[in-house]
């Protein structure tokens, strides 16, 4: 998607996501929880867009369907697949995804990470949503053990471009402020700018400079005290195990949305994540 196409793409966002649903309507019921016990879900890079309602589609249904039988759902970034500030929801169509997520918000306790993607959320975003806006590296304790939730890219060390966006935009509170103060359209133009200049970066970087460095993932589990890692943002689901001082450490990685979801549900007895067709 061009955003210069944006007005045509959100009609096909609210047209596709509202029918598929308009039989269910989209509300979330309390429901009781026989034989499920005490769960959380935990999902990352969706990077909603109106050319993808298919994923739409799903994160719908995933939110009718499973999350009101969980305690709480962590989504850890890159929901969509670019945000720039909750005024211009409507013009980009979205308003449909923030209504359905106030929905759920209001069974389940709900949080939410920024992302690469949707950097730009702020506490705004809570009153719309009914999400919790969480730091990014946030200490978590699920079920007795402590957890470092991050989206994941302060771990990609070696995509120096990256990081230096991360400096200068990502969390400059400066520049974050002065973009959000332009006027609606002149965002949509330097977002579209963005993401032909983020396309043409990953064309020309190998995929092992855009994945975690072995360093920067040891070196956080040392910072944070943790011997448990969860995190998105590569798309390479997996689970990894470190020896970190003598002690046995894992690392948790989503996967994004696409030809299957990426769902991580964890409980008292451990952590698994599946995959489900779209």
């Amino acid at each position: 998607m061009t955003l210069c196409n944006v007005k045509h793409s959100a009609g096909l966002w609210r047209s596709s996501t509202q029918n598929s649903t308009s039989t269910q309507k989209l509300e979330v019921r309390r429901r009781t929880r026989y034989n499920i016990g005490m769960h959380t879900y935990i999902i990352s890079d969706l990077h909603l867009t109106p050319e993808r309602p298919r994923i739409t589609k799903a994160f719908f249904s995933f939110l009718r369907d499973q999350a009101p039988l969980a305690d709480q759902l962590y989504i850890i970034g890159d929901l969509f697949e670019f945000w720039i500030g909750e005024d211009a929801a409507e013009l980009l169509g979205a308003a449909p995804v923030l209504d359905a997520m106030k929905a759920i918000s209001r069974v389940t306790d709900c949080f939410f990470m920024p992302g690469n993607r949707d950097f730009l959320v702020r506490e705004s975003f809570t009153e719309r949503t009914g999400f919790t806006v969480l730091d990014d590296e946030s200490i978590i304790d699920f079920y007795g053990v402590k957890t470092l939730l991050l989206h994941g890219d302060s771990l990609c060390t070696d995509d120096v471009a990256h990081q230096h966006f991360r400096q200068t935009m990502m969390t400059n509170r400066e520049f974050c402020d002065g973009f959000l103060a332009l006027d609606v359209p002149s965002r949509i133009e330097q977002a579209k700018q963005a993401r032909i200049q983020s396309a043409q970066h990953k064309s020309e970087v190998s995929m092992g400079i855009m994945d975690v460095t072995e360093q920067a993932v040891l070196d956080a589990f040392t910072k944070y005290g943790v011997s448990q890692m969860i995190h998105g943002h590569t798309h390479r689901q997996n689970t990894h195990h470190y020896n970190v001082e003598g002690n046995v450490a894992n690392r948790y990685v989503l996967g994004d949305w696409a030809e299957t979801n990426s769902v991580m549900r964890i409980d008292a007895s451990g952590i698994e994540i599946t995959n489900q067709a779209i």
